[in-house]
């Protein structure tokens, strides 16, 4: 197995040690783990500080990079925060380092915050819908330094902040623009099992998203816990396999390099 998203004690939000969770990997019988901290520039909520220690991480992916060597191979990796503001400056922080993975993702849009609820405020949920995957779509439009979008319907997990019920259709013709740019662009997605964690009533992404992707001939896809702490490494990978297989995908995806290799599942 391969888990492509995992945090440590250089996230913000994480206090594990990065040798931890690659035991975690290694106890599980993982061949790969892709260590993929956070950096978000101008994070929309000043609460939170999701800057890096650019010079300690990757010192540290090097060090476990070669001490792991002969038992598992860790994956130098980053999930990098995007907005519309800081493309220059997120293209330039791929370019200071050799990194094996980039996950792209999108933590907040409009230059406000999804998780503090600023993003939904005086917005009724339709409205919210459209707005975040247009501009989802503009920032895809602009950068074009990573591998994968990372939980692609991140709206999702904030339901809590609208009300009643919203059709796929909505905002199908949306996804399918994104979805189209990220296979046109030789990029891929993420099934990031932490929809599971937090009790969504959808995966991340959803089932129409990715029988969407499928329909559109994506083929690159890489399984992700975005796990914070070792017990949440590969969580429910087996289900996601068994899911894959029978929707017809043949393969998973692994990097080197930001060069992707396909594994038949």
């Amino acid at each position: 197995m391969f888990d492509y998203h995992v945090h440590t004690s250089f996230s913000s939000d994480c206090d594990i040690e990065m040798s931890k969770m690659i035991d975690s990997a290694l106890d599980k019988g993982f061949s790969e783990i892709a260590i993929t901290d956070h950096i978000d520039y101008d994070y929309p909520d000043s609460h939170f500080d999701f800057s890096l220690d650019f010079k300690g991480y990757q010192q540290s992916l090097e060090d476990y990079y070669k001490a792991y060597r002969n038992k598992i191979r860790v994956v130098k990796g980053l999930e990098i925060g995007i907005q519309k503001h800081i493309i220059k400056e997120c293209q330039n922080t791929i370019m200071d380092y050799p990194y094996d993975f980039v996950i792209c993702s999108l933590h907040g849009a409009q230059k406000k915050d999804l998780h503090n609820g600023d993003f939904f405020k005086d917005k009724k949920i339709q409205e919210a819908y459209l707005d975040y995957y247009t501009y989802m779509y503009h920032c895809l439009k602009m950068f074009k330094s990573y591998n994968v979008v990372g939980h692609l319907n991140l709206i999702d997990r904030y339901r809590k902040y609208m009300n009643g019920p919203i059709e796929y259709s909505v905002y199908s013709d949306l996804i399918e623009d994104i979805l189209k740019m990220i296979i046109t662009d030789g990029k891929g997605i993420e099934i990031n099992t932490s929809s599971f964690r937090y009790n969504m009533e959808v995966l991340s992404p959803t089932m129409e998203m990715l029988q969407h992707y499928k329909e559109l001939s994506g083929e690159i896809i890489t399984l992700g816990s975005d796990a914070h702490t070792p017990d949440y490494v590969g969580y429910k990978f087996d289900y996601i396999y068994d899911l894959l297989k029978n929707m017809g995908f043949k393969y998973i995806t692994t990097f080197k390099n930001m060069i992707p290799e396909f594994v038949r599942i």
